[in-house]
């Protein structure tokens, strides 16, 4: 009986245009940097380099998460596996925070607040005020 090994490498979204403003972009779909596409890149290199290869991958419907993976596979020379895509996998939702300066958010709901939605699960931030983009949009 042989035993099969597999690896899960989980990878978040490069440097993204909003990192640039330190803003809070949670669903809001940005486009990566240059420094972004080359970091994917990078860790393409790099994860061929120590030897892992690719059967398929999953991201979310963001553009980033797209940008990030493309050049990830490229890089590391496995371009043409599956790729599936979910709004599942989106980041998580800021509600009024998307799109706010870090600083900004700080100023107005103040940072011990701001610290408990950002980093933890029991307290939701504000809901956003404008509208749900469309479902099949997600």
């Amino acid at each position: 009986m042989s035993v099969s090994k597999y690896t899960l490498v989980l990878m978040r979204h490069a440097h993204s245009e909003w990192n640039l403003s330190n803003r809070f972009t949670g669903w809001t779909d940005v486009p990566l940097t240059e420094l972004g596409m080359e970091e994917s890149a990078t860790a393409g290199r790099r994860l061929a380099e120590a030897g892992y290869g690719f059967d398929e991958a999953h991201i979310s419907v963001l553009q980033r998460n797209r940008q990030t993976i493309d050049s990830l596979l490229a890089a590391a020379k496995h371009p043409e596996i599956p790729i599936h895509t979910s709004w599942r996998l989106n980041e998580r939702h800021y509600g009024q925070l998307q799109g706010m300066n870090k600083q900004e958010i700080f100023d107005s709901w103040g940072e011990e607040s701001v610290r408990r939605w950002w980093r933890g699960y029991m307290e939701p931030p504000p809901p956003t005020t404008r509208g749900r983009p469309p479902s099949s949009s997600l």
